[in-house]
């Protein structure tokens, strides 16, 4: 009983405290890793709280003065990202057993390779995507953690599992490249997913690619370095 309230909400107290404990852990691993990856290329980078954990990156060679902006950076940045995700499902699975309500992520990137315009607000301190092409892609970011597998009732997240969801053919074959190397690693099973989404409001054409990230059998905390310089280096 809730001494103030006076109402019951035990379930929903323990859910809470389980969210908050899951958000708490993923939100201090990317902001440790994304300070390493700053090192790589200066980016923009935003995250905020839903009932989990977004974040926008942004980079190319107008957010910076003093540096030559390649496209390796990007593609670097693409792979710290999955990285990341792997990661926290691990993290999460390694917290589970100590949540007062078990619970399980889902993961999800949105891959946007076409040039958009953003301009800084100085009032509310971020940036802002201008521009009625630019706008459609906020939208999306907004409905796609809805998206339903084309021709089924499925959700595209899953547990375990990581979607990739884009719009572009060039965009696909760049994170297969990066699937195939990570399974290599041993870090994906694999089965890799091509799918297509069901249209939403405002939403259609788009595709999602689908991993599942094989299950931890020892604990390897230099492996995520390791892929950095490996591939930067190939």
């Amino acid at each position: 009983m809730d001494p103030k309230l006076g109402v019951v909400s035990t379930n929903r107290k323990s859910f809470e405290q389980s969210l908050a404990k899951i958000n708490q852990v993923i939100g201090n691993y990317l902001e440790k890793e994304e300070t390493k990856v700053q090192q790589m290329f200066p980016h923009y980078f935003e995250k905020f709280k839903t009932d989990g954990i977004e974040y926008n990156i942004y980079i190319g060679q107008s957010l910076v003065k003093d540096q030559k902006y390649d496209p390796l950076y990007l593609k670097n940045l693409r792979l710290w990202q999955l990285q990341t995700l792997i990661e926290t499902v691990h993290l999460v699975a390694h917290q589970k057993n100590e949540l007062q309500h078990p619970l399980d992520v889902t993961q999800m990137i949105l891959a946007h390779s076409t040039p958009i315009s953003i301009s800084f607000r100085l009032d509310e301190r971020k940036f802002d995507v201008e521009g009625a092409y630019n706008i459609r892609y906020e939208i999306i970011k907004k409905r796609i953690d809805k998206a339903l597998v084309k021709g089924t009732r499925e959700r595209l997240n899953q547990p375990g599992k990581i979607a990739i969801v884009y719009s572009q053919e060039k965009e696909a074959r760049e994170y297969l490249d990066f699937i195939k190397y990570l399974q290599n690693k041993d870090l994906l099973t694999k089965e890799v997913e091509e799918l297509e989404l069901e249209e939403m409001q405002g939403v259609y054409g788009m595709k999602a690619i689908r991993v599942t990230v094989k299950e931890r059998t020892q604990e390897n905390p230099e492996i995520f370095s390791k892929l950095i310089a490996e591939r930067k280096e190939g």
